[in-house]
């Protein structure tokens, strides 16, 4: 395996972007993950029907979703599939929208700023009784599925524009809902934060409910956060960065930094100015862009991306310390060793997070919401579906497929236990939907074969006896 994915043979080349349809947002640069927090101004929402939920069920949902999304959304039968041997996997991680609204307007952010504008019509805030409704879906997914653990993600907005006193609301609500109804499941709990409105008060209380803290952030100095500003159109680092050094005071509270790749930003400089946190691990994530809406940089024939990542990889991998862990590069290496990925952006794992918005609905990943209007919608809410249900969205049964649901070309690729066939969202391509190669095809050969070919040196300098600078790390957790 090894000398396969190193001999450098050629792989089929990923389908020429399509040309940008009319609606296409250039103005992507370095955007949000999922786990990310920023977004813009706080109008009044829009009005709701009574008892809240999505303003439309499925069926309303269909026609966009196969005018934009073929595949999955008209070519893929649920139910050929399930009788063909390819089970549902139970939802494992569960994203809580506790604000819709976040007290920063960054000018890239996926959730305000990109293709999919549902959050005006979010309630601001996500009340008790949702918090509530949603703790009972998620101990009954869990009892019915046994499952050992699940993952909750306190997200925006920006949710710790929440007080303090009520932040730790929802999963103690759905720590009670599983001690009644699966109490051998254990939880683990984060919060999403832009970190400006971090303070002492804010971590004790997360702290005593068992809750870590991630940041979102473009690096570690002011020049990397030009856009990250509030809705005056002032600098938001200065209040980050306090946060995050209170932060980095609190290991036992402190998850990590995430960070979007930005050309514009020397990557060594980044990756170090951003050590100066303490972060016991760093996201280090591609911006979310597709071959209709391609990412800063977009080139035939140049991987832009994969040279930033590796200029970072190898500072990073020959450090006679490691002073953080880099996810995207251990997870590369835990793929290339035969582990289990623990992310839905490489590998062939399947998909197990669900998102519910402030209003009760239950969506997809947001990341999908840089594809197109709704793209993230199933048209299911707390009231009226089960999580069980969501596992027959052909949306998100089409990410349970693994290789199956790749192009012919991705399925053919050597790289494929490794790459996944790359993000779902950068797949994504208008009036065709989400099965060609990512639009970072290019990117991530050149990335895995790197690491693949570091990493076996390693291996096997070590296996001489010789002494080496790299310290190849644990493979992620």
């Amino acid at each position: 395996m090894w000398r396969a994915i190193t001999s450098g043979s050629p792989l089929p080349a990923p389908a020429a972007p399509a040309a940008p349809g009319p609606d296409t947002d250039r103005r992507q640069g370095a955007v949000p993950h999922p786990a990310q927090g920023p977004g813009p101004a706080q109008p009044a929402p829009a009005a709701r029907r009574p008892g809240g939920g999505p303003r439309s069920g499925p069926a309303a949902h269909a026609s966009r979703h196969a005018r934009n999304a073929p595949w999955p959304y008209t070519r893929l039968d649920v139910a050929a599939a399930r009788a063909a041997g390819y089970p549902p996997h139970p939802i494992r991680q569960f994203v809580l929208k506790t604000r819709s609204r976040c007290n920063l307007a960054c000018t890239y952010c996926y959730v305000y700023e990109m293709a999919d504008q549902g959050w005006r019509d979010q309630p601001v805030a996500m009340a008790p009784a949702t918090a509530a409704r949603a703790a009972q879906r998620i101990a009954e997914h869990a009892a019915a599925h046994d499952l050992p653990r699940v993952d909750l993600v306190l997200h925006g907005g920006e949710p710790l524009l929440t007080a303090p006193a009520a932040l730790a609301a929802p999963v103690e609500a759905v720590r009670a809902a599983l001690a009644a109804t699966a109490p051998r499941t254990r939880i683990t709990a984060t919060v999403q934060t832009n970190g400006t409105l971090i303070t002492r008060g804010r971590l004790a209380a997360l702290a005593a409910a068992g809750i870590r803290v991630g940041v979102s952030l473009d690096g570690g100095l002011p020049t990397h956060n030009t856009r990250r500003v509030d809705h005056a159109g002032r600098p938001g680092f200065g209040a980050a960065a306090r946060g995050l050094r209170l932060l980095a005071r609190h290991p036992q509270s402190y998850a990590g930094v995430l960070c979007v790749v930005d050309l514009d930003h020397d990557p060594v400089e980044t990756y170090e100015s951003l050590l100066a946190f303490a972060p016991p691990g760093i996201g280090l994530l591609l911006p979310l862009a597709n071959w209709s809406a391609p990412p800063p940089g977009h080139h035939a024939g140049r991987t832009p991306y994969a040279d930033w990542l590796l200029a970072v990889f190898e500072r990073w991998w020959h450090d006679a310390e490691r002073r953080t862990r880099i996810r995207l590069f251990e997870e590369i290496i835990a793929l290339l060793l035969g582990l289990p990925a623990t992310t839905e952006t490489l590998g062939l794992a399947p998909a197990a997070t669900a998102v519910i918005e402030t209003d009760g609905s239950i969506e997809q990943a947001d990341s999908l919401k840089s594809a197109y209007e709704g793209a993230a919608a199933t048209g299911m809410a707390l009231d009226t579906h089960s999580f069980d249900q969501l596992l027959e969205h052909p949306g998100f049964a089409a990410r349970q497929l693994g290789r199956d649901a790749l192009a012919a070309g991705c399925r053919a690729c050597e790289l494929v236990e490794v790459c996944g066939g790359g993000h779902y969202p950068h797949r994504y391509r208008a009036g065709e939907g989400f099965r060609q190669p990512s639009v970072y095809c290019a990117d991530l050969q050149v990335l895995i074969r790197h690491i693949a070919t570091a990493v076996q040196h390693a291996a096997t300098t070590a296996g001489r006896g010789h002494a080496t600078a790299a310290h190849p790390p644990a493979a992620a957790s």
